[in-house]
């Protein structure tokens, strides 16, 4: 049986369908946007379960700032949910080790903050243009391939459901059959990476 696949919302729609809650809106805001949280918090010394927390609450803080009114989006919608879900992990964890990483004392110069920020923010412009590479990428992947990859790695689909969805014989062809989709997605990801 095949599967429809919903219309992809516009950032502006899914605000919208958040605020209305909407399921489709939902479903993908967890597609689109939770495996960059994802990789950012497991990159980070956190867990699956450490970046679906986070995500809840990235979540939660965009609900709340769209009913009120008082969201000004200045950036794509996925750089605000990512730099909400990187600032909530980093306090957690700064309230885990329960230590500041700098005395209070040490003074700091506006020019050393302002080199951060500006460092801070080309890596993550540079991590949104690798986000959409990879996006582009899996666009141009092709089926079955596409769909494997995204049942594993986004809606977490065990081997065994990949299996008996796809057909394959058993979960080693279906393993092998994932390799090669992963790899496949490598090249064109990588063949565009060194393009730009």
């Amino acid at each position: 049986m095949k599967e429809s696949r919903l219309p992809v919302l516009t950032d502006e729609a899914l605000l919208i369908g958040l605020a209305d809650g909407s399921d489709d809106a939902l479903t993908q805001l967890y597609q689109r946007y939770f495996p960059m949280v994802l990789y950012f918090v497991t990159s980070n010394s956190g867990s699956e379960d450490d970046a679906k927390d986070i995500y809840q609450e990235v979540l939660i803080v965009l609900y709340e700032k769209v009913r009120s009114g008082s969201l000004e989006l200045h950036c794509q919608l996925k750089t605000y949910l990512y730099s909400i879900g990187r600032r909530l992990w980093l306090k957690q964890l700064a309230q885990r080790s329960r230590f500041m990483v700098r005395d209070v004392e040490t003074p700091v110069s506006d020019e050393f903050i302002n080199g951060q920020i500006s460092d801070d923010l080309a890596e993550h412009e540079e991590r949104d243009r690798q986000f959409d590479l990879m996006a582009d990428s899996l666009n141009r992947l092709g089926e079955p391939c596409r769909t494997l990859l995204e049942d594993f790695y986004i809606q977490h689909l065990s081997m065994q459901d990949i299996t008996e969805k796809f057909g394959y014989t058993n979960t080693d062809n279906a393993k092998t059959q994932k390799y090669k989709c992963l790899m496949r997605l490598k090249r064109l990801f990588f063949s565009e990476y060194k393009q730009d």
